[in-house]
């Protein structure tokens, strides 16, 4: 029932960079100091996002723990929902989840509490992703975020002028749009519509009373015969833009540095009325068969050093403001190309990814619209 994921795409670009991070210089080393040291049960039982333990960092883990990881890989957010029911069957002790199936991993009870304050480098983590709403419940924690990245808007500065400030571009721009193919898609919908239509009332653009989510998906239904592709992969996003089949879409900084390493004439802005955007979050199975393990990589992926080679490895940008130096020393420039260093202005605009329930907070009724519905929905508009 869970849309399967579109980021899948740049876990192509590990292949690559694996001997770059495990070339990693002193300055990182130094920066890992802080690294489990205990040991555990043994084994630590990983399902994740294809090489999201990559051997380049994960290796030192197992040497300093003595938990060998063993890894599922799997390419959407159905797949890890279907793994983890049951609490993960015994099999698996962590699952590193988004914001689209967080809160239902949680609301299955298939995952349990973590102890944050068992984590020294929690407390550098920015405040707004300490206790984010994808992944916490009444100030119970079900997840560590671990990388973010923000939903921006992208457009071809030679085809789109003036240069956009507003989502109601991708609404009425007259032809080659590029949209994610992925059915929160409609939140972004709601999120534009929460200033240009207040008479909606809309306060989140995940919790939506069903006139709410008819309006931001008949906004949709206009908007479908100007796009010109729905992208799976941000590969299939750069090549659109490349080969002129778009010019302007919601795309994120890992497009637009590619883009721009390439030549190509690409700009990103945060428009007026904000952005979203998705993290990932490490989450405890309900029955983790080696949760002292667990916790130990819950530590290690926190400290500096692994959210610097995670980050570059991935496109995404860490959780912790203290990678920055690093990243810069594995790629040149890589904390400003991913708005590490301007985190706190971004952040403060991005409505995170959460999984759409039907009982929601602000409503009279407490009833919204759920996952499932957005899922057929989206299905219905791709036709």
């Amino acid at each position: 029932m869970v849309p399967a994921s579109a980021r899948l795409l740049r876990r192509l670009r590990a292949v690559v960079l694996l001997a770059l991070l495990s070339a990693v210089g002193a300055a990182a080393a130094a920066a890992g100091s802080t690294s489990p040291r205990a040991t555990g049960e043994g084994s630590l039982h990983l399902l994740e996002w294809p090489a999201y333990s990559d051997a380049s960092f994960a290796r030192a883990f197992q040497r300093q723990t003595g938990c060998k990881i063993v890894r599922k890989d799997v390419g959407s957010s159905n797949q890890m929902v279907a793994l983890m029911q049951n609490g993960g069957h015994k099999k698996y002790d962590l699952v590193s989840a988004s914001g689209d199936i967080a809160l239902a991993l949680v609301q299955a009870h298939d995952v349990k509490p973590i102890d944050v304050a068992a984590i020294p480098s929690e407390k550098d983590v920015f405040p707004a992703l300490r206790s984010p709403r994808f992944n916490t419940v009444r100030g119970i924690h079900y997840g560590v975020a671990v990388q973010w990245v923000p939903n921006l808007l992208l457009y071809d500065t030679k085809s789109v002028t003036p240069a956009p400030s507003s989502w109601r571009a991708i609404y009425t721009y007259p032809h080659r749009i590029a949209l994610p193919n992925d059915p929160l898609q409609i939140a972004d919908a709601a999120l534009y519509l929460q200033k240009a239509r207040p008479g909606l009332h809309i306060r989140d653009p995940y919790e939506l009373t069903r006139t709410q989510f008819d309006a931001a998906l008949k906004l949709l239904q206009t908007q479908k015969s100007r796009v010109s592709s729905y992208w799976n992969y941000a590969a299939d996003e750069i090549a659109a833009f490349k080969n002129g089949t778009a010019v302007i879409g919601p795309g994120w900084p890992y497009q637009a540095l590619t883009l721009k390493t390439d030549k190509f004439p690409v700009a990103s802005v945060i428009p007026r009325e904000g952005i979203t955007g998705f993290a990932d979050s490490w989450m405890l199975a309900a029955a983790a068969p080696h949760p002292v393990c667990a916790m130990l990589w819950l530590r290690y992926v926190l400290t500096p050093s692994v959210q610097a080679k995670l980050a570059v490895a991935f496109g995404e940008t860490p959780v912790n403001p203290k990678a920055c130096p690093l990243m810069n020393a594995l790629q040149p420039g890589s904390c400003a190309a991913y708005h590490l260093d301007r985190a706190a202005a971004y952040l403060r605009r991005t409505k995170f990814w959460q999984t759409p329930l039907a009982a929601c907070g602000w409503t009279a009724t407490q009833r919204c619209v759920p996952l499932v519905d957005w899922q057929q929905a989206w299905t219905q508009l791709r036709g």
